[in-house]
């Protein structure tokens, strides 16, 4: 069996972990310095792609749909996202670490169909949260995909976006009408009752990582 190749690194900003790029024939792998296993798999994706199909499936309808996604990761949320919706979208997706963006340009890119190239695509290169505080009723959809979910944080400020704060923050950058979706490893039922604190209706959906229906079992909250 062929071994991985490293493509490239990359470093946390504020953290100082490293990311790495690793290729084996056609199959990409992310993963953190330090940390056993992967981050992400180009095989791997299916709950990625359930995270934005559930979201984008509920504003449909809706005119001229502006969605956030926070992470992007290999893509694949992006990609699943512009499949879902209309010519008249536009997806800006907030990516903290540059080379990520940079890798999706790159080799990485043919594994979701390169989505940033897509003139629908926004690219923000920063912190999706300063991008949520910083942009009132302005998406129909704000999709989160950052580090495990609501638990276990590999960078503390993202635990932020899960707290009562957090969730107020991304309600108020919503238009009338408009849906979060929020992925997840596992379960956290103190999330669920969380969004239901803040007022909001809360659907928590087990989805496989793996299509079809196969591998881990991850979740993805959807509120409105």
């Amino acid at each position: 069996m062929a071994r991985f190749e490293l493509l490239g690194t990359a470093t946390i900003p504020g953290k100082g972990t490293q990311l790495r790029l690793l290729q084996r024939n056609d199959e990409f792998s992310i993963r953190v310095t330090g940390i056993s296993g992967e981050l992400m798999n180009t095989r791997v994706h299916g709950s990625e792609d359930a995270l934005a199909a559930l979201a984008c499936e509920r504003i449909a309808d809706h005119t001229t749909p502006k969605v956030l996604i926070g992470g992007l990761g290999m893509g694949f949320t992006l990609a699943a996202a512009l499949q879902s919706l209309g010519e008249t979208a536009e997806v800006t997706v907030a990516e903290l670490v540059p080379e990520v963006a940079q890798w999706n340009l790159g080799p990485l890119g043919r594994a979701s169909g390169y989505p940033l190239k897509d003139p629908r695509t926004r690219v923000y290169i920063g912190d999706a949260v300063q991008l949520i505080k910083d942009s009132p009723a302005s998406y129909d959809a704000i999709l989160l995909d950052i580090d495990n979910g609501p638990e276990g944080h590999t960078r503390k400020e993202n635990g932020w976006l899960y707290t009562s704060a957090g969730i107020e923050a991304a309600r108020e950058a919503l238009r009338p009408d408009g849906i979060l979706a929020y992925w997840s490893a596992g379960q956290a039922p103190a999330f669920t009752e969380r969004l239901k604190r803040a007022g909001l209706t809360a659907e928590a959906v087990t989805v496989r990582a793996h299509r079809p229906g196969k591998g881990a079992k991850h979740v993805i909250w959807l509120a409105w």
